[in-house]
């Protein structure tokens, strides 16, 4: 098979052939149409997450399986897929109470510590896969339904985590990275009132057309005054922070309201500072939110099954062109997602 190869951090992908996976037991193998690339993988890339090397990068996968080991029920030649990301048991308590990304026995992660999705095919144990609504035409739209698992059910589930309610105002920093202006999306397909934080002026005007009914260009004034100023002086009912510096969480706990919520995830992880005897008088909410459940990302197929959300892949390119469209990526060019078709 074709395969775009990383040999270590920092360097740049290797096309190479290679054997096609052979499914063991309890593992499948499925032909990849197309793979999402986030800024997750070009953090791999980059040498800022570690990972496994060499290493084929990618998870967010559109594929059809091909090959199914001994023991392997509930798949079959033919089914069409995607994956989860994070390579868990399946078995211990909090896999079977469903809650996947706190998994007892933890993995890893596809394209980080096995190989992923910028091949020509995939194996993973056959667990890890997850079959696709009938009612998706991933043949299609491949680049769109690959990126679902994270773009658009990373967001999903924040809404369930934030408890977030029809008429809320949510604030949402980082609002014009690829999960964030999902996030927005979702945001407002939950009848919330929307106000989308970043420091790239650029994307403030896709943040407006993905749903933001006001923005704030973070690079010139304090979000935490603007936010204020917004809301007339009470605060908003929920920021959700994929920044999560040390300046983004303490402007956005400075900017809730009573009763209100934070909730952190992905971005860089910063230690910050806040006022315990705030939260307590605001009766306000300290959240943290770790990618999705396998119920959250059927949850969200269907949503975009019903066209209910689209995800937003602005630049969809072929396997070969992996380097330039990773190129991108680290500068912060793409709106939205990207992808790779492979098929």
């Amino acid at each position: 098979m074709k395969a775009m190869v990383l040999n270590g951090p920092n360097t740049r992908f290797e096309p190479i052939n290679m054997p096609d996976p052979v499914a063991a037991p309890g593992e499948a193998v499925a032909r990849v149409l197309a793979c999402g690339a986030g800024l997750t993988i070009q953090h791999i890339k980059a040498g800022r997450i570690a990972a496994d090397f060499p290493r084929i990068i990618g998870h967010e996968v559109t594929a059809e399986i091909v090959e199914t080991g001994a023991g392997v029920r509930g798949l079959a030649v033919g089914d069409p897929v995607t994956a989860y990301y994070y390579l868990n048991c399946g078995h211990c308590r909090q896999c079977l109470s469903s809650l996947e990304p706190l998994c007892e026995n933890p993995g890893g992660n596809v394209g980080r510590n096995c190989d992923g999705g910028y091949a020509q095919y995939i194996k993973l144990p056959a667990h890890i896969f997850i079959k696709l609504p009938a009612s998706l035409d991933y043949l299609a739209h491949p680049a769109e339904i690959g990126v679902i698992t994270d773009a658009l059910a990373t967001p999903y589930k924040v809404l369930k985590r934030a408890r977030i309610r029809a008429g809320e105002i949510v604030a949402v920093f980082g609002a014009g990275g690829g999960v964030g202006i999902h996030q927005v999306m979702l945001a407002k397909w939950a009848k919330a009132r929307v106000i989308a934080v970043d420091t790239a002026r650029s994307k403030l005007e896709a943040c407006t057309t993905a749903g933001a009914d006001a923005v704030i260009d973070a690079s010139d004034c304090d979000p935490a005054t603007a936010l204020r100023d917004l809301t007339h002086g009470r605060g908003v009912d929920v920021v959700i922070d994929y920044v999560s510096a040390t300046a983004t969480l303490e402007a956005g706990i400075k900017s809730l309201g009573p009763r209100g919520r934070l909730v952190t995830l992905g971005g860089v992880g910063k230690t910050f500072q806040a006022s315990s005897h705030e939260i307590m008088v605001g009766e306000q909410e300290l959240l943290g939110s770790r990618y999705v459940t396998r119920s959250e990302i059927l949850e969200t197929l269907d949503l975009v099954a019903r066209r209910e959300v689209w995800p937003l892949v602005s630049d969809i390119r072929s396997l070969a062109d992996a380097e330039a469209l990773h190129e991108r990526l680290e500068r912060g060019d793409i709106v939205g997602r990207a992808a790779l078709l492979v098929a």
